[in-house]
């Protein structure tokens, strides 16, 4: 989720940048009427979001229930108001700034070390041995509980094992600079002691967390302590699991590949293993020059196309140019080999790329397992519907990038209560994620949506002219082309996801989009629409930004079904926009100064409270605000009102755009948390389960540090959390928080 501003980015490191070229209608195609009667198909839950709008007691938001008596405090219970601290300040200031009450504290930081056996982190870009260190840019992350004689634990609140994301890394022209001496090596080819470091900053930490005499620690010698790294052993799970699309030369019979890149968002499963989204995989890997007409032109090429690698496009981080090894030759995609199945070269490398990742955090012996079933794009979180014995699963995702879809996956095998305590964890995952039926989203101009699904037996799958699926195995792997196939409706960024335990209800956050415009001009541009409605120009210092600068957050209301539904309905929850912002055409949710946001990207329901947790990975706000977190009282599909913007046409006229905004919120319902530091993304949260503890991110502080001024902290945009007394230098980095509240209570109250 590295740098939302999507204007700032080159090709292969924007996220945000489509590769979608089907003629897929977008929103502004299919809503342009709305709906009149839409009321009429909104479900009534108004006792139970009325109770969150207030006093509620301590079991209100609990276990996801729907029934409304849990909003009703028992006999005895404390009460206590949700919301109920100061609204912190915008802030431009080179720390992490939370309510008076509260306390943050660093955990665990870039280069933090895992082993007693590793050197702790001196922070100037001499240290070694990263793959036993902490990696950079924490992103998502999940907390497992942790009993005294080690073992799974939904009670224990003082000990536990995080799951944490490590994305990316803070890079300036191919080189992590703050990783290396000098700033590292902008050139190629590239010192492939310089690429080791690299590779081993990605993946994903395992560590103990435990809590002593009201401090919180991680333990540097766990046991349970593990990294994955763009370089692990990982099995191929699912439908792909040894098809043709999966072989290489490191794996002949496709069953196998190397590493996780790009780890964003994450997933809890019922039975306690960790899900994690690679999010921008694809930026990585290299095309030689000629490597279409080496491939005879042939399908790949369309595939590789849709997915963001054109022949002789640069890669990130030139990793491929580290030398003859296998582990830098695998970066080259290019068909080299002159075998028939890509056994002899890495021409499918980058279709081991794209999934989500299970982990079992409280076994490391058991291998981590990609997911192909759930589909291979950019993926954000992975956020479970409510699990109902004798029910299958439902798993909603993200496609991040602009003009991308929103997925579901709904399991082949029906839930028991059992399968909450398993013996097995990745047997139980084979169960639910290897086995289901992948659905795509299409929103109609109705208020209303289809899931439909993506399968090969679909006749516009089959018949799809642009690519010509083979198998399921072909469907997953290529879900972009088989959701292009299938008329999905293109969307603007979807990012995290989030299911309210209250009603079940899904909210996405759509980040923003600088296509976006009152009347396109070119192809890539779309016009506005009732569920895009905005297009405004906005002023960063002396940047003009235009488009839907500051994003928005969506939500969705299954049909009766519940996890099977095959439709739903929707509105737009909440806009980001600055307070000062036109209220008719920009600031449509009326925020004030201590709730005005921009670029919506991490979203997360606390099970304790029920408060919806939004974080912020934003370029358009930041000369005025860094980066944040808030939090929401959520309500439901269709509290809101009905709002018409008028647009001012070039040739004269008005271009009228109905819309639907949820209900506005209050200073009561909606209030800025936390401000981070300069440059940095505020991304990936848990919670204890009594929500007494709160574990945070801060990703990427002072990335915008000139890689001339590495050696120079006075100029660095941020020296946190050196700065903060935690470790050795002053490069900034990457780190895990811990926020407690000063009275023991609940974060958020």
């Amino acid at each position: 989720m590295k740098k939302s501003n999507d204007l700032s980015l080159p090709d292969f490191n924007a996220e945000s940048v489509s590769h979608n070229d089907s003629p897929n209608e977008s929103f502004s195609s299919v809503l342009d009427t709305r709906l009149s009667r839409r009321s009429v198909l909104r479900g009534g839950l108004a006792s139970a979001a009325a109770a969150v709008f207030g006093s509620v007691g301590l079991s209100a938001c609990g276990g996801g229930d729907d029934d409304d008596s849990a909003s009703t405090p028992q006999a005895g219970a404390t009460t206590e108001k949700l919301l109920g601290f100061q609204a912190v300040s915008k802030s431009l200031a080179d720390t992490v700034v939370v309510p008076a009450g509260y306390t943050a504290s660093v955990l665990y930081a870039l280069g933090d070390p895992l082993r007693a056996s590793t050197a702790a982190y001196k922070n100037d870009g001499t240290d070694t041995d990263f793959e036993n260190r902490a990696g950079d840019h924490h992103d998502g992350m999940e907390l497992y509980g942790l009993s005294s004689d080690g073992r799974p634990s939904t009670e224990i609140v003082d000990r536990g094992l995080l799951a944490i994301n490590h994305e990316a890394t803070t890079d300036e022209r191919l080189s992590s600079h703050f990783l290396h001496v000098n700033g590292g090596t902008t050139t190629l080819p590239r010192p492939a002691a310089e690429i080791d470091k690299e590779t081993a900053i990605h993946g994903i930490s395992i560590i103990e967390v435990r809590k002593t005499a009201n401090k919180w620690e991680y333990v540097q010698n766990s046991a349970f302590n593990s990294r994955l790294t763009a370089l692990s052993d990982i099995e191929i799970a699912g439908p792909a699991r040894g098809n043709a699309l999966m072989v290489t030369k490191y794996s002949v019979n496709g069953t196998k590949t190397r590493g996780t890149l790009n780890n964003c968002g994450t997933g809890k499963t019922p039975w306690g293993t960790f899900l994690s989204g690679e999010e921008n995989w694809f930026g990585y890997f290299v095309r030689g020059t000629t490597d279409d007409a080496a491939r005879g032109n042939d399908k790949s090429v369309v595939s590789l196309r849709r997915y963001g690698r054109t022949q002789g496009q640069a890669s990130r981080h030139g990793w491929e140019s580290g030398g003859t090894d296998d582990k830098y030759a695998r970066w080259n995609i290019s068909k080299l080999g002159v075998s028939t199945n890509g056994s002899d070269d890495y021409r499918n490398e980058m279709n081991g790329m794209g999934y989500i990742i299970e982990v079992d955090p409280y076994d490391k012996s058991r291998s981590a397992k990609k997911r192909t079933a759930l589909g291979r794009y950019a993926h954000e979180s992975a956020s479970f519907g409510k699990a109902v014995p004798g029910q299958p699963l439902a798993i909603y995702m993200g496609d991040d990038a602009r003009n991308e879809y929103i997925y579901k996956f709904v399991s082949a095998a029906t839930w028991t209560a059992a399968d909450a305590t398993p013996t097995d964890r990745m047997t139980t995952g084979d169960r639910f994620l290897d086995a289901g039926k992948l659905y795509v989203a299409k929103f109609n101009a109705d208020g209303g949506g289809q899931w439909i699904e993506l399968s090969i037996t679909n006749p516009a799958i089959a018949a799809y002219a642009t690519y010509a699926f083979a198998d399921q195995a072909d469907v997953v792997v290529n879900a972009r082309l088989a959701g292009d196939a299938v008329g999905a409706t293109k969307m603007d960024r979807p990012e995290w996801s989030g299911v309210n335990p209250l009603n079940g209800e899904i909210y996405f956050t759509l980040t923003n989009n600088s296509d976006r415009r009152v009347e396109p001009t070119t192809s890539s541009q779309r016009g506005v629409d009732s569920a895009n409605p905005r297009a405004y120009t906005d002023v960063r210092g002396s940047t003009t930004q235009s488009g839907n600068v500051n994003g928005h957050i969506l939500r969705v209301k299954e049909g009766p079904a519940g996890n099977s539904a095959l439709t739903f309905t929707w509105d737009v929850y909440m806009f980001g926009a600055e307070s000062a912002a036109n209220p008719d055409l920009v600031n449509l949710s009326k925020l004030t100064g201590e709730q005005d946001f921009s670029s919506p990207d991490g979203l997360v329901f606390s099970p304790a409270t029920g408060i919806c947790w939004v974080q912020t990975d934003d370029g358009a706000y930041t000369d005025v605000t860094n980066c944040m977190m808030l939090a929401a009282l959520p309500g439901q599909v269709g509290d809101g009102q009905k709002l018409t913007l008028n647009y001012t046409k070039t040739a004269g006229g008005t271009l009228a755009i109905d819309t639907y905004v949820g209900k506005n919120p209050t200073p009561e319902t909606l209030k800025r948390f936390l401000v981070g530091t300069p440059g940095c993304e505020v991304t990936g949260l848990v919670e204890t389960s009594d929500g007494k503890t709160m574990f945070v991110n801060i990703q990427h502080p002072g990335e915008n540090t000139a890689l001339a001024n590495i050696n120079d902290p006075s100029k660095y945009t941020s020296q946190w959390p050196g700065n903060a007394g935690y470790g050795a230098g002053r490069r900034p980095r990457s780190a895990t928080i811990v926020i407690t509240k000063n009275d023991g209570g609940r974060i958020g109250t």
